[in-house]
């Protein structure tokens, strides 16, 4: 699964990496360290979670990730993406991240998110910034929530669902609402469904564990028959998305953040 998570990473950004949403994708890492994270999720790429918390705090500092930038060779990206060893809205500074990319690097800026810090104005006034917002919303109801995200205690549904209302109310760029898919949730999609539509969003991405998991993904075919749940709703889903060829600046450096993907015998090996 890639270099050993037992130290802090050497290098900010990482990547580039073929993404079925985002394209060329260049990642910013702004906790860069052993996984820290409000979720535990029992599908997680990078296994379970080191340091499980709520308060934000900064991890890297700004100064290090406009060094790097500004060190980086000419390169072909789609997206700017603030993603790595953890929640990046944990990072007290990923505001500043966002202002600092914007004028160094001519490209949208993405920050994916688990949605748990959402109640916290300043975490949605610093998501306003970026162009593309991917949320997480894998559950329909408090139960399911805890069974595959498994937050932090003071983390509940009702609470992530609500403060994703909110941020669509006052965020003017594009949002997505992501929903990994497997075995546990997989007969609750149309719940799931009925919840995001509440949220109005630009897109609903279905994914499913296809990067070493403790949780199997689910096939082509089911992800088809989950993807009917999902009606009028506009929706990509992961097998039916293409691939683009990157040149990673640092193979050891993406894959402790990004372990390659299996090789299954339906749909793409080269999701993430």
């Amino acid at each position: 699964m890639g270099k050993p998570q037992n130290a802090e990473l050497k290098k900010v950004i990482y990547g580039p990496v073929p993404s079925w949403r985002l394209g060329r994708s260049l990642g910013i890492d702004l906790i860069s360290r052993p996984k820290t994270c409000s979720f535990d999720c029992i599908y997680c790429q990078l296994g379970t979670t080191r340091h499980q918390v709520t308060r934000r705090d900064e991890f890297v500092p700004t100064s290090r990730v406009v060094c790097e930038l500004e060190s980086l060779p000419a390169l072909q990206v789609d997206f700017v993406t603030f993603s790595g060893m953890g929640e990046p809205t944990l990072a007290a500074n990923l505001g500043d991240a966002i202002a600092q990319v914007k004028r160094r690097l001519p490209r949208p800026v993405a920050v994916l998110t688990n949605s748990s810090l959402l109640a916290d104005p300043g975490v949605r006034a610093e998501l306003c910034l970026a162009d593309l917002v991917i949320a997480k919303l894998d559950a329909p109801d408090e139960e399911l929530f805890r069974e595959v995200n498994r937050p932090a205690g003071s983390i509940g549904f009702q609470l992530v669902l609500e403060n994703l209302r909110r941020l669509r109310e006052e965020y003017r760029g594009r949002l997505a609402i992501q929903v990994m898919l497997c075995r546990e949730n997989r007969n609750h999609a149309s719940r799931i469904a009925q919840a995001i539509r509440s949220l109005r969003p630009d897109e609903v991405q279905l994914n499913t564990p296809l990067r070493p998991s403790p949780t199997p993904p689910l096939s082509e075919k089911e992800m088809r028959q989950i993807k009917q749940a999902f009606m009028r709703l506009p929706v990509a889903s992961v097998y039916e998305a293409g691939k683009v060829a990157v040149q990673t600046l640092d193979v050891a450096e993406t894959a402790a953040r990004r372990p390659p993907a299996r090789v299954l015998s339906e749909g793409s090996n080269d999701h993430s």
